[in-house]
């Protein structure tokens, strides 16, 4: 192949990966769907890229790498810590429930295709796990109940890298069972633990260290990681063949445990490094399916594909939710959806190279019916999942909760307004000492950065749909509404402009369309309402009747009350701006801040601010 061919394979698949991603952001889909539709469609349907014409011998160990760089990236994911949080349905989940779902794989791919039984285990590894980038996706157009959403996204978290443990413990098996007796395999197989384990714990902690200890400047830390990944995926298959995979997923367990180590910015370089492979993995792969070898299985490969959604999949929940709180329909969407995904795809076809070199015929079946799965599972479910949870009665209404950014006083005083009217908040603070303030409150609190990497996982946005972004800092507001500007639109993203805002000339000033619509229906800053309320004034309910209506309310109160919204008899909640684009009317209910009495200078300072 020439070097102006290589280029455009490069650039296509650039193209193709980049396309694929942006259409699956914009659609709310997991772009898994698009990748493996760009890769078929270059590659079978159309033979446009040849992945082994286009790279070579050097195929085999670029797959390699960015499988292991892929599970330590998961494997970072894990803290032990958060194992008492999950709640036990989501341990028994992840733990007999995938044991479950194993068994019940690996027998139906025994008896329905004849494959052997250390390939039908090792698919039944392959195929029992979710993650995060295919359920959060799905959550976000199901919008299922709060209990049912936090249950499906912390399984795919906790999952992901414990099932890709799985899977590599059990190629290790099957390689070592190929080299020789039960003798030597076990001996074997003993020596791929050992190694993988101690070389990858040695590893994680000794990078632990040097982070700990501030031995490397910030800006090296991504870079140094890198190395270091590579150089313990490396090192361990050198001493023990078929061990790096097992290394790196443990070297990054051990890094996401160790204490007084901030893993969080190499997590995000490696999430953004993750999506890169991912991307360009995915592309060649689904360009090498073979899909006469699929056709040749025949009919049994739907049946299995029927028997993962129908039978291992309400096993799993059937076992999980045994004693729950959780009624019939909750349990039934649970057992409804659960798509694979990335793990899946990624470890497969490294062990499927690694297989048939080893001279095992059936190897080459494992990556287009592990593509069978993903494809099937995350169609099937994404088409289906909002219809039936709707049907179930146990899908939210249209969202109308709130995501508070801050938890300052400012925002604990509108967040506790809205939870007294029924509707449902979340506030999100990076001061611990905020954060404990809301939950003194009883508000459910985010504690981190809303915009992080963490809480594009860990952020539950289901059931809310409007911001107000009430953090001091016009910065962080701003980022806020950008971050979030396709979850909640223009007319739902609300803010109070700080007070150095307005003394801003125009070349400093953030832009109006970037930082929501300012809140309340006259002239208010977040420094002027923190002053109101240390001075004694507060959020105050009042509800209108026949006999006190709006022009009574405005007589009574004045400027010494700033509306802030109010809901209207249909139980919808309306944000008060400037102007006000709804007029209250008989029992409805307005929310105000209430000031104890005319602040000296108050009316001037308001008069002024109207004039800007």
């Amino acid at each position: 192949m020439s070097e102006h061919h290589i280029l455009l394979g490069l650039g296509g698949i650039g193209a193709a990966a980049l396309f694929s991603q942006w259409l699956a952001w914009r659609l709310r889909l997991p772009a898994i769907l698009f990748l493996l539709l760009a890769g078929i469609l270059a590659g079978p349907v159309t033979g446009l890229l040849d992945p082994q014409a286009l790279f070579g011998p050097l195929l085999f160990p670029l797959i390699s790498l960015s499988v292991a760089l892929i599970l330590f990236e998961g494997s970072l994911t894990l803290h032990f810590s958060e194992w008492r949080e999950i709640g036990s349905v989501v341990r028994r989940m992840v733990t007999v429930g995938a044991l479950v779902t194993w068994a019940v794989i690996a027998i139906a791919t025994h008896w329905l295709l004849g494959f052997s039984w250390e390939l039908s285990l090792l698919f039944g590894t392959l195929t029992l796990v979710t993650g995060p980038t295919v359920i959060v996706p799905m959550l976000r157009v199901v919008r299922p109940r709060a209990s049912i959403a936090n249950i499906l996204r912390w399984e795919g978290i906790v999952i992901d890298p414990i099932g890709a443990l799985l899977a590599v413990v059990v190629f290790s098996f099957i390689v070592s069972r190929d080299n020789g007796g039960w003798n030597a395999s076990l001996s074997t197989f003993a020596a791929v633990i050992a190694c993988g384990t101690l070389l990858g714990a040695a590893g994680g902690w000794l990078f632990g260290v040097v982070l700990r200890r501030h031995w490397l400047p910030e800006y090296l830390q991504n870079l140094a990681a890198l190395a270091a990944v590579l150089g313990v995926f490396i090192g361990a298959n050198l001493l023990v063949n078929e061990s790096g995979l097992l290394a790196v997923t443990v070297m990054g367990m051990a890094l996401a445990n160790m204490r007084d180590v901030d893993v969080r910015q190499i997590l995000h370089f490696k999430e953004n490094l993750s999506v890169l492979l991912i991307s360009g993995l995915f592309i060649l792969l689904a360009a090498r399916l073979d899909f006469a070898a699929l056709v040749a299985m025949g009919p049994a490969t739907l049946l299995l594909l029927a028997v993962i959604q129908f039978i291992a999949r309400p096993l799993n929940v059937a076992v999980s939710t045994l004693g729950s709180s959780l009624s019939w329909r909750e349990r039934a969407l649970l057992a409804w959806i659960a798509p694979r995904g990335i793990v899946a795809a990624a470890v497969s076809a490294i062990f499927v190279l690694r297989l048939q070199a080893e001279g095992n015929e059936q190897a080459e079946l494992l990556v287009p019916l592990t593509f069978l799965v993903i494809i099937g599972t995350v169609v099937l479910q994404s088409a289906t999942a909002r219809p039936l949870a709707q049907l179930l009665k146990v899908a939210e209404p249209a969202p109308s909760g709130f995501l508070i950014i801050g938890a300052n006083p400012v925002a604990r005083e509108v967040g506790k307004a809205l939870q007294n009217l029924g509707s449902r908040v979340l506030l999100t603070d990076s001061s611990w000492e905020n954060i404990r303030a809301a939950r003194m409150d009883n508000l459910p609190t985010y504690f981190g950065n809303p915009t992080s990497q963490h809480a594009e996982a860990h952020l539950d946005l289901v059931g809310l749909g409007h911001l107000l972004a009430l953090s001091p800092s016009s910065e962080l507001n701003a980022l806020a509404c950008m971050h979030f500007r396709h979850d909640f639109s223009a007319q739902r993203r609300f803010t109070l402009p700080t007070g150095n805002e307005s003394r801003r000339t125009d070349k400093h000033r953030i832009s109006e369309t970037v930082r929501g619509r300012p809140l309340g229906g006259q002239p208010l800053t977040f420094p002027q309402f923190a002053s109101y309320l240390a001075k004694g004034a507060d959020v105050r309910t009042t509800t209108l009747t026949a006999t006190f209506g709006w022009a009574e309310y405005q007589a009574l109160h004045g400027n010494r009350a700033t509306l802030l919204l109010a809901r209207d008899p249909r139980g919808w909640v309306h944000l008060a701006g400037q102007p006000l684009d709804f007029t209250p009317e008989k029992d409805w209910t307005l929310v105000s801040l209430m000031e104890t009495e005319e602040q000296p200078g108050v009316t001037a300072d308001r008069t002024l601010a109207q004039t800007h």
